[in-house]
């Protein structure tokens, strides 16, 4: 079958691999019909991360079940599924408490797996023509037959619920005020999410104009561009003080907006990095007691990191102020099962319509292609934000 192999720094190949196969009565094959190129797929792409050359890529992933393993119950040949980008097993004390991203079963020695990602276990990715999904029956969120919603159910794999996460992890509440950092397909489904809520207020901030007018459009919310100045100084000023809430949808590739202007590529730079200029930013712009959400990936080691501090995964956070204000915040990965049932049942019945922020429908064939260009973070015709690909 043909898939997305990784074959070193911003290199990346459509070839032929294998065909996944049932390896456990628990597993079944899924016809991909949807998958999803991941702003996270970039860091490995980038060689941001200890990604090995022949992983296969592909952690969002829907389709048609074609093979079912003798052990499962509750699936059959031509049911319509999405798969959290979680691999979990159901039974281990996080799975049970819900902590799905946390699975102490599926990848020993690591607390979590994921399909095609460095370090999340032996599961191949599904930016491909087929996939096995383990421990299925727990793992395979079921949708209704045809192809209604198809862009927008295929978000609930990973970003969907990966927004909401982050205003879950803030605390979020209706009336509530927000700041979101990441005008990415996470940061503006943070913001939908966000509005979603009920939230009073919303900013959202990033320098790629196309995104922040999706914001804008989509999320009501008030664009901060940090090529103009001082996010955080931006925020209080407009809003009258500092907000409520904050969530960093950006992760450890932060840019420094001290060391970016008007005219720069959007392309990430490592020379203009600050990975901890986000959360510090945070700590700044919420109130004293007020709740932070970090979904934003950060990693132990980063192998093209600006600084030795930032190569091992440390940050120069300013916890002083954290304390002084008595903030609490939360982070890890989304536990995408806590989630994606009832933002699903919200898309069938029109309640939420995540879609938007989808920008490109291409040919897997075209994948190469498409990660150049998503790393360049701004299309030539409008905005590009995520990439769903039809195999």
């Amino acid at each position: 079958m043909r898939a997305v192999v990784y074959k070193g720094e911003k290199e990346v190949a459509v070839e032929e691999v294998d065909e996944p196969e049932i390896e456990h009565p628990n597993d079944v094959v899924i016809d991909i019909t949807t998958t999803c190129i991941c702003g996270s797929d970039l860091h490995m792409y980038e060689g941001r991360t200890a990604a090995e050359a022949g992983i296969v890529f592909g952690h969002e992933n829907m389709g048609i079940v074609s093979e079912v393993g003798d052990a499962v119950s509750d699936l059959e040949v031509g049911d319509r599924v999405v798969a959290p980008f979680n691999v979990a097993c159901g039974f281990c004390e996080n799975c049970e408490n819900g902590y799905t991203g946390f699975c102490t079963n599926v990848n020993p020695g690591f607390a979590g797996g994921a399909y095609g990602y460095v370090a999340m276990g032996p599961y191949t990715g599904g930016q491909a023509e087929k996939l096995r999904i383990p421990y299925a029956d727990f793992n395979a969120l079921k949708l209704p037959d045809g192809d209604e919603h198809e862009d927008s159910f295929s978000l609930l794999a990973d970003i969907f619920p990966t927004g909401w996460h982050g205003t879950e992890l803030a605390n979020l509440e209706a009336g509530d005020s927000v700041a979101v950092f990441g005008a990415g397909p996470v940061g503006l489904m943070a913001a939908y999410s966000a509005k979603l809520k009920g939230a009073s207020e919303i900013y959202v901030v990033d320098r790629v104009p196309s995104r922040l007018e999706l914001a804008e459009e989509y999320c009501d919310a008030h664009a901060i561009n940090f090529d103009e100045g001082d996010p955080v100084d931006q925020i209080i000023e407009e809003h009258g003080g500092e907000v409520d809430k904050g969530v960093d949808a950006v992760g450890y590739q932060a840019l420094d907006p001290e060391q970016t202007s008007k005219g720069d590529d959007y392309a990430y730079d490592p020379a203009k990095e600050n990975p901890a200029v986000v959360i510090n930013s945070l700590i700044r712009v919420v109130r004293p007691t007020g709740e932070l959400g970090i979904p934003g990936l950060y990693v132990p080691e980063d192998p093209n990191a600006p600084d030795e501090m930032a190569a091992q995964g440390r940050l120069g956070i300013d916890f002083g102020l954290l304390f002084e204000k008595g903030q609490a915040l939360g982070t890890g990965q989304c536990n995408v099962k806590s989630y994606n049932r009832q933002l699903r049942d919200m898309i069938i019945e029109g309640r939420a319509d995540p879609s938007w922020v989808v920008s490109h429908r291409v040919n897997l064939d075209q994948a190469p292609e498409m990660y150049e260009r998503f790393d360049d973070r701004e299309a030539e015709d409008g905005a590009f934000t995520k990439v769903l690909l039809e195999p």
